[in-house]
């Protein structure tokens, strides 16, 4: 069982950027997927969570801004990230890990980079 992101990238202030976040080997519908970063030099910082049906809550960083949804005909949970700044660059990781975060615990992927600068 696994999980990969993609959809990471480089972008300019206010620029946007969906990730994705696709299992295999496991169903996606039945987990809470939480969204996770990690900045150089910095701890893990959780951005948002999204339950199994839908529900959503966000880092107060990133509210109104950045928008979880999940499509679980795809085994896929998304990211969408609005008006991105340049402290939003990160490597960015789904989980299903909860809070306190742990990469000990549930299952991770390998992140994918997203950077923002002018």
């Amino acid at each position: 069982a696994q999980l990969v992101e993609s959809g990471g990238g480089s972008v300019q202030p206010g620029g946007s950027l969906r990730l994705s976040c696709t299992a295999s080997g496991f169903t996606l519908s039945s987990s809470y997927i939480n969204w996770v970063r990690q900045a150089p030099g910095k701890e893990l910082e959780w951005v948002s969570g999204i339950n199994l049906y839908g529900v959503t809550t966000y880092a107060d960083s990133v509210k109104g801004r950045f928008t979880a949804s999940r499509e679980n005909a795809k085994n896929t949970v998304y990211l969408q990230m609005n008006d991105l700044k340049s402290e939003d660059t990160a490597l960015y990781y789904c989980t299903t890990g909860g809070r306190p975060l742990s990469r000990s615990q549930g299952y991770w992927g390998q992140g994918t980079q997203v950077t923002v600068s002018p």
